[in-house]
């Protein structure tokens, strides 16, 4: 009844011997950069952190985390970690996680890595899958299957060597 048996708390094996792999973000302890739904920002936001916007940005966002509250509207590029979208979005979104609530209106094509889109929401553009959204190579990349642009674009013209506009519509000399 009281013999000697092992201790049934067994000690723990060492932490030290298993590799842990660096984090991808800062620590959560600090709190994450607010553009206030009474603020308009015109420009490029950048932080190594997270941001919240409720109010208007004319510009590009970067940062590791981003929330873009309901009343909020972004006209720009957005590169981010993780991206939550309740607003509205006019522009490219290239993230590893992007998640598009009900109550989103995004119209601009998205590279990611993790997509989600809860009923309700509202998107028009193009999505593609993308094992690294961030990287440089994908900057210059084009969408696959996005549609041709109706904007003119530039090209060199056979007869000058000059370069200039594509005519949208032929003119009656040709």
């Amino acid at each position: 009844m009281f013999s000697k048996a092992k201790d049934p708390i067994a000690p723990m094996p060492s932490l030290a011997a298993a590799p842990v792999p660096p984090p991808k973000r800062p620590s959560r302890a600090t709190a994450p950069s607010i553009i206030s739904a009474d603020l308009i920002v015109t420009g490029t936001l950048v932080s190594n952190g997270d941001i919240q916007i409720d109010g208007v940005v004319d510009g590009d966002v970067r940062s590791v985390g981003l929330v873009i509250g309901e009343k909020a509207e972004i006209h720009g590029e957005i590169l981010a970690e993780d991206i939550t979208v309740r607003g509205r979005v006019i522009g490219r979104i290239r993230a590893r996680k992007v998640q598009l609530s009900a109550t989103s209106h995004v119209e601009g094509d998205i590279l990611h890595e993790a997509f989600a889109v809860e009923a309700g929401a509202f998107f028009e553009g193009n999505c593609r899958h993308s094992d690294n959204p961030l990287g440089e190579e994908s900057r210059t990349l084009p969408l696959q299957g996005a549609p041709a642009s109706s904007a003119p674009q530039p090209v060199e013209s056979p007869r000058t060597g000059l370069s200039g506009l594509t005519p949208m519509m032929p003119s009656p000399a040709e």
